[in-house]
């Protein structure tokens, strides 16, 4: 594919946080450990320091994991590596959406695929492996049980609760069915007995050969690697403290945080339940159950069953890199900002933070969008104007007629300043009374303004038309593409649509990528 570049902080589509963070704004310099440039990682690598103990239990679980999983030698070889001191992982981390759920999931992929490549090529003698974190262990279903196919949504319907990692997926079979033949490894992956293990199939599919490790820290033995946050978090409450005061001292920098550490910051979690565990006077409660513990059998709980504790979103990244070999961690804007909000977290408990990595942003133009806004004359960069804005833009440069009242109000703001220049000769005080004028003129002559551009637009509804299909079909229901649209909807057409995104995408080029078809 042809690709053209833009920068992020070009396209509106991002928060100032988020820009300012790529931009490497010294202020927030204090709240990671280092940008994540290929020249940084050579840090990295000399100061993650990663128990050997650690890397066995982890192995050995991916092992069992991928028990009745068809795993590609690079897969296997991987998992191998892990177990040696100079592997490390690039990781990212994402929901079960059903069949992938929005396109951006496969662009984080493609992202950690590619810095490892990358990585391999500057510091030959270690491996880096390309890992994707399930979150298996979410109970946001609502936020994963649907996804666009050509303007449809398809959509999952189920009562059952707790975990989605844990639900059984054959209901999704049915969805599968109804899909073309290039999509029916997915009725292989909702035949598996869990989300779980449907996820990581289909995903094995994709990227086995690439050598992507799924991971599903759903599990006992890698949770008693985390066992003594989980005693810190529920007797000392010590991440609450900490994340407070950094999230105080980004709002004073005038940043919104996203993110809100509670006393606890874990989950009960079992069959069918996640529910939030609450400090009480006498013990501790499950919240919505009845299912209470006192000091004592939490201790116990905490040393037997690890399992049946489950990170929030303040510790999940701990948790993540307690467990991993990590140097990098890709996300998306909303995830890079509020991974700043944990540093001190880390810190506290001397667990390496890792770089944070943005995600590969695309949006992929079809011929036929192609032309036809290059029959506009508008900009590349046009595209993420509103389409009102895009077409306010066409008009003023291809009307027959001067529709701009800019050089008038140029000459007004000067007669404005000889008549304050008079006023003040007899009258200071006058000068209030002409800015007032001024203003009351300005605002008439804009409102006239945009009267007369809206009489000229009527003159080009076709042209408003063609503008509008565009950015519908680019940015459906208003929305980034990325966001919204499944990968279905390029790959069907494309069989080759993941290869050419590996070839097109720079993991380490933090601008969006126009990709043409």
């Amino acid at each position: 594919m042809r690709t053209e570049t833009i920068p992020l902080d070009e396209t509106d589509c991002f928060s100032q946080f988020f820009i300012d963070y790529i931009t490497q704004k010294k202020e927030l310099a204090p709240f990671y450990s280092a940008f994540p440039s290929v020249k940084n990682f050579k840090e990295a690598i000399a100061s993650r320091n990663f128990q050997a103990a650690n890397r066995q239990v982890l192995g050995e679980v991916l092992k069992e994991q991928y028990a009745n999983t068809a795993m590609s030698s690079s897969v296997s070889q991987n998992i191998d590596l892990l177990e040696d001191s100079k592997t490390f992982t690039i990781t990212t981390g994402h929901q079960l959406n059903i069949f992938t759920g929005p396109l951006y999931f496969i662009y984080k992929i493609v992202t950690v695929i590619n810095a490892c490549k990358t990585l391999k090529q500057a510091y030959p003698e270690y491996n880096f492996v390309p890992v994707y974190w399930m979150a298996s262990e979410d109970h946001d279903f609502d936020e994963i049980n649907h996804f666009f196919l050509e303007g449809k949504k398809y959509e999952w319907q189920t009562d059952q609760k707790g975990a989605v990692g844990h639900f059984d997926p054959s209901g999704l079979k049915e969805i599968a069915a109804k899909l073309p033949k290039a999509a029916e490894f997915f009725k292989e992956a909702y035949s598996q007995k869990s989300l779980a293990e449907a996820v990581r199939e289909y995903v094995n599919h994709l990227f086995g050969n690439e050598g992507l490790v799924v991971v599903d820290a759903d599990h006992a033995r890698l949770k008693a690697l985390f066992s003594h946050v989980m005693q810190s978090d529920l007797f000392d409450h010590t991440p609450e403290a900490l994340v407070a005061e950094t999230s105080s001292s980004l709002e004073s920098l005038g940043y919104k945080t996203q993110v809100h550490a509670r006393p606890v910051n874990f989950f009960y979690l079992d069959k069918g339940i996640r529910e939030r565990i609450e400090k009480t006077e006498s013990g501790f409660q499950v919240v919505d159950t009845d299912l209470s513990f006192s000091d004592s059998e939490m201790r116990q709980l905490i040393q037997n069953q690890p399992e049946r504790f489950s990170p929030n979103v303040i510790l999940r990244p701990l948790y993540q890199e307690t467990i991993l070999p990590n140097l990098a961690y890709v996300g998306g804007p909303s995830e890079a900002v509020y991974w700043l909000q944990l540093k001190a977290v880390f810190d506290h408990f001397k667990t390496a933070f890792p770089l944070l990595m943005p995600r590969n942003f695309a949006l992929v133009i079809p011929g036929a969008a192609s032309t036809k806004w290059s029959k506009t004359g508008l900009s590349q960069r046009d595209l993420f104007l509103s389409a009102e804005a895009a077409f306010d833009k066409w008009v003023k440069a291809n009307c027959d007629h001067d529709i701009s009242y800019g050089s008038e109000l140029k000459k007004l703001a000067k007669i404005e300043k000889e008549l304050k220049d008079k006023a003040s000769a007899v009258d200071p005080t006058l000068t209030q009374h002409i800015e007032a004028l001024h203003t009351s003129y300005t605002k008439r002559i804009e409102k006239a303004e945009k009267k007369l551009v809206r009489a000229e637009k009527r003159l080009y509804e076709d042209r408003k038309k063609q503008i509008e299909a565009v950015k519908e079909s680019l940015f459906p229901a208003g929305s980034l593409q990325e966001r919204r649209d499944n990968f279905l909807n390029f790959y069907l057409k494309d069989p080759t649509f993941i290869e050419k995104l590996l070839q097109s995408f720079d993991a380490f080029d933090y601008r969006v990528y126009l990709l043409f078809q």
